[in-house]
């Protein structure tokens, strides 16, 4: 047994508040978020779904986490298994294993969770006394078949509207002899992918699915149902503030966004709903963190913000509205002692900004820019994605000047005020999503990303206080493959989590990197994540597609719209 691995568990958990504490019920469950206990309490889907089990008294959840560095060494050093934060129970001792994963990357992480947690990673390995896996969070309902032959179950959807019908039948269903999960099939937003077939053709692109796609399943009021951060340690990140989601969704259409499709419609929070939950963050944290895919885009962010600062509060956002931004709001921001703010031009020429449907000119991002600056905040970041279909060198270019551009504005205010700040051009490569237009488009090949890279890089070193951060070309390319991933990926986890060459482990399975990521689909093929559906329709996708390479823009959505077929 390693005393030193129990006592910081117990350490970590006596540093925690919050409402949600583990209830004594009949169905043991399993939290596991495959990355770090810091990254995984940043994650509020991670936090509600602990919550809505706990809620349940049917129910006793218990969460894991990926051993850090240190963590790690101890283990394999002492041989102690995986345990649970709250009562250090084994993995292995739970009736379900929920897994919530937000990020494509940390499928890599599942065979060291599972062999710590002394539990067979694949289904078939599995036999009746191992817990069942189920398979939630966005990863989830944007493409579920790299885990088909691990997961038993896949939650399609957001958590609220699902965990309701899905936890009194699988008490039913554990404390039963017979552990046939058909009848689970019958529940909304359930997909069993051991009950779906996938049939190949000689190019190996799939030729049938023996199954019914399964309907996402979505919570059409948010005020239905809090979404906070119930548990908080000032060690985790964002652990100086409370968060709050004010919106899920986006209604402005950037075809590259897998998130403002897979969370259509765009719904969110009235403010009656969220100064209460506003209220109880500021009885832990000073700063409250509004978060969503466009909290800018909020109908009453202001008058939110307002409230937040008029109860001694300050405000962090994780989304500016740059078409929109007003004098006062920046003002605000600066008030609530911002010190950073990040915007997203995501292109530096207009053609490409066309292309991904951005609905922003430069003159609107100047202009925003320019109030930011006024306002008096020190630092600001930029969000820019290379590889784009179609992209030229000229259009690499076009980042460095608007660049540029922006770096005067904010020398000009740095001086009047007398201190700069730093300008950070965060710059990573466009990889294809499921079911959003660009889901047909290939990803521009590593070496061609990273010429543009040193391009950029080059450029950027001309310039004052600007900096350049990019994730990894083979990271990027890697997320690409496992976003677009069918089942036979998934059987090579183990392999690929244990690093090496990607191309090669795939050549050695008669498979391909090209035809996973840099290829361009054929508008009739049919796709490994359309086992499920998430309502909108194919033929809107692929207008949009088309739209897209053509520069052509689409209106944002409107009250009433019914163009992509989810309202």
């Amino acid at each position: 047994m390693s005393r030193k691995l129990l006592d910081k568990y117990q350490q970590r958990y006596a540093a925690e508040t919050g409402d949600n504490q583990p209830a004594s019920g009949a169905l043991r469950i399993a939290l596991v978020y495959p990355n770090t206990y810091n990254q995984a309490m940043a994650n509020l889907g991670f936090q509600s779904v602990y919550r809505l089990f706990n809620a349940n008294p049917d129910c006793s959840c218990e969460r894991f986490f990926l051993p850090d560095r240190d963590d790690l060494l101890e283990h394999q050093k002492s041989g102690f298994p995986l345990v649970s934060l709250e009562t250090a129970t084994p993995l292995s001792e739970f009736d379900l294993i929920a897994l919530s994963i937000s990020f494509e990357n940390d499928y890599l992480h599942l065979p060291l969770i599972f062999e710590l947690g002394q539990v067979p990673l694949f289904a078939a390995q599995r036999g009746a006394t191992d817990p069942l896996v189920l398979f939630g969070g966005v990863c989830a309902f944007l493409n579920p078949e790299p885990l088909a032959e691990i997961a038993d179950i896949v939650a399609v959807g957001e958590a609220e509207p699902i965990l309701p019908q899905l936890i009194p039948a699988l008490k039913s269903l554990l404390e039963s002899q017979d552990r046939t999960l058909a009848g689970l099939s019958d529940l909304p937003g359930i997909y069993l992918p051991g009950q779906s077939e996938i049939e190949y053709d000689g190019a190996g692109c799939i030729s049938r699915i023996s199954s019914a796609p399964v309907l996402r399943c979505y919570l059409e009021q948010l005020d239905d149902s809090a979404s906070r951060s119930f548990v908080m340690n000032r060690e985790i990140e964002f652990g100086d503030m409370a968060l709050t989601e004010v919106m899920r969704g986006c209604s402005r259409g950037c075809r590259f966004c897998a998130a403002g499709y897979v969370y259509l419609p765009a719904r969110e929070r009235s403010l009656e709903n969220l100064l209460p939950q506003v209220d109880a963050g500021l009885c832990q944290r000073e700063r409250i963190g509004l978060v969503g895919s466009a909290v800018a885009d909020h109908t009453q962010i202001v008058q939110l913000q307002q409230e937040i600062m008029a109860r001694g509060g300050e405000v962090s956002v994780s989304s500016l509205r740059l078409d929109a931004l007003t004098a006062e709001e920046a003002e605000q921001l600066q008030a609530a002692g911002l010190k950073t703010v990040a915007i997203a031009p995501e292109a530096g020429s207009q053609r490409m900004r066309d292309l991904i449907n951005k609905n922003l000119d430069e003159a609107q991002i100047l202009h925003a820019v320019q109030l930011l600056a006024d306002a008096g905040l020190m630092n600001i970041k930029l969000y820019f994605l290379i590889g784009l279909p179609g992209e030229s060198d000229a259009d690499i270019a076009a980042i460095l000047t608007l660049a540029e551009q922006v770096r005067m504005i904010w020398r000009e205010a740095g001086r009047a005020r007398g201190s700069l700040g730093t300008l950070t051009l965060s710059v990573n490569p466009f990889t294809p999503k499921p079911f959003t237009p660009f889901q047909w488009a290939g990803m521009e090949g590593a070496k061609s990303l990273k010429k543009k890279i040193r391009t950029l890089q080059s450029g950027v070193s001309r310039l004052p206080n600007t900096e350049l951060i990019s994730e990894s070309i083979r990271s990027s390319v890697l997320q690409a493959l496992l976003a677009r991933a069918d089942r036979r990926i998934g059987r090579l986890l183990p392999e690929i989590a244990a690093g090496g060459n990607l191309g090669q482990i795939l050549r050695r399975n008669d498979l391909s990197l090209d035809f996973y990521v840099t290829r361009e689909r054929a508008e009739d093929e049919i796709f490994p994540w359309e086992v499920i559906s998430q309502g909108s329709s194919r033929s809107y996708l692929w207008q949009e597609y088309r739209k897209g390479l053509d520069a052509q823009l689409t209106p944002r959505c409107f009250a009433g719209c019914k163009r992509c077929g989810i309202c």
